[in-house]
This record gives C-alpha cells, sequence and structure tokens, in this order.
C-alpha cells in the first residue's frame, strides 16, 4: 500500500525558512513524479513545485520560484521541499502527491503538513 508522510511544518517568521519532507513507501517510485501543493484557508488546493523522482525537471508556481527547492533523496525514498524567505501569504497545509509519469492526475497523497508563517 503506498503511503506519503508528510513531515516538517510549523510556526515560522516572515523571511524564516523551513524544510518539509516526504517519505514515501509501498512501491518503487522511479517512474513516478513527485509535487508538492498547498492549500490555504478558504482557498483551492494549489501547485507548488513538482520533480520527477530521478531529481531531474524541477518546475514551481511562478509564487515560489527563487524562494523554494524541491528535491528527493532515492536512498531515503524522500522528497523534500526547502522553502526560504517565507511569506505569511505561503501560510497553509502542504501535501506531498504522486503520479506515474505519463499521467496527469497525482494518484497518491500524504495527509499534509500545517505550515504557518507570521508577519
Amino acid at each position: 500500500q503506498v503511503q506519503l508522510v508528510e513531515s516538517g511544518g510549523g510556526l515560522v517568521q516572515a523571511g524564516g525558512s523551513l524544510r518539509l519532507s516526504c517519505a514515501a513507501s509501498g512501491r518503487t517510485f522511479s517512474r513516478y513524479v513527485m509535487g508538492w501543493f498547498r492549500q490555504a484557508p478558504g482557498k483551492e488546493r494549489e501547485f507548488v513545485a513538482t520533480v520527477s523522482w530521478s531529481g531531474s525537471n524541477p518546475y514551481y508556481a511562478d509564487s515560489v520560484k527563487g524562494r523554494f527547492t524541491i528535491s528527493g533523496d532515492n536512498a531515503k525514498n524522500t522528497v523534500y521541499l526547502q522553502m526560504n524567505s517565507l511569506k505569511p501569504e505561503d501560510t497553509g497545509v502542504y501535501y506531498c502527491a504522486a503520479r506515474y509519469q505519463t499521467v496527469a492526475k497525482y494518484d497518491y497523497w500524504g495527509q499534509g503538513t500545517q505550515v504557518t508563517v507570521s508577519s
């Protein structure tokens, strides 16, 4: 059974940093694309960043480009989201997700981790 477990969320002041982790288990992810999404209170869930399991082709939402970095550690089956220069508008629940590389839909989702950025 596939499991994605996020961790690393918390409360941070504006301008600070956090690193989110997503531990993946239950299958071989070598042909999967991993993504981070977030949902702010009262808003739709939105795309943040994505990367292939091999670490190639990172892609970011314009709102986080230059501040966030997505990466992976294949040996640990873990994907990271390094978040720097955080802003209050980055507040939300952050979700890790996985999709097969030839499919557009993300089939697997984690439970989410809360990130709160205070001004």
